[in-house]
């Protein structure tokens, strides 16, 4: 058994008890979910605690073998994606992610090291954010959260051939967006 089916089963025979494992495994996916939708750090925890809010209600009302059957991280991205969706409607959100992108050193690592990992991620974040919204989120989803391509399609119910299409294009533009930044960073200090 998966661990994600182990964690149905638990939700189905003590949802009140297992809840709180539920959010534990999948705060990350939540959280950026809601980061690239809103593009707040605030806002964003605001919607994933809203999305979990969501979750727990709808657990309560299905049926065990419904709860079984789940397969939890497309239906929470779904979740998280139509809060954030509903939070920019009514707040019209539009700041950078640059928050999100600062992670905790690995121990040892030096202060010149972390600053260029830190640098990198800001890059890349800033690449990510610049990507148009069709692609943006599932390039982020595939490679940052790790969804699988069947996992993105139920996600943002989308075909499968759409959402692969959206992934290529969205990772074409980031290496060409890529590429245009370190040739001007090259141009730059050649002069």
């Amino acid at each position: 058994m998966q661990p994600s089916e182990d964690l149905c089963e638990r939700l189905a025979d003590d949802m009140n008890g297992a809840f709180p494992e539920l959010v534990l495994a999948h705060q990350d996916l939540v959280f950026g979910v809601a980061l690239r939708v809103v593009r707040d750090a605030a806002t964003a925890e605001d919607v994933a605690q809203d999305a979990f809010v969501r979750a727990y209600r709808a657990l309560k009302r299905y049926s065990a073998d419904r709860i079984r059957e789940l397969r939890l991280r497309p239906w929470l991205a779904r979740i998280a994606l139509n809060a954030a969706r509903n939070e920019v409607r009514s707040r019209r959100a539009h700041d950078d992610i640059d928050a999100a992108a600062e992670t905790l050193p690995a121990p040892g690592d030096g202060p010149s090291h972390i600053a260029e990992q830190s640098d990198e991620r800001r890059m890349w974040a800033r690449l990510l954010a610049g990507l148009p919204d069709r692609y943006r989120l599932p390039v982020a989803l595939r490679y940052v959260d790790d969804l699988s391509y069947a996992e993105l399609a139920e996600a943002l119910g989308r075909p499968l051939g759409t959402v692969k299409s959206d992934v290529h294009r969205g990772v074409a533009l980031l290496r060409a967006a890529y590429d245009a930044e370190q040739r001007a960073l090259g141009a730059q200090e050649a002069v």
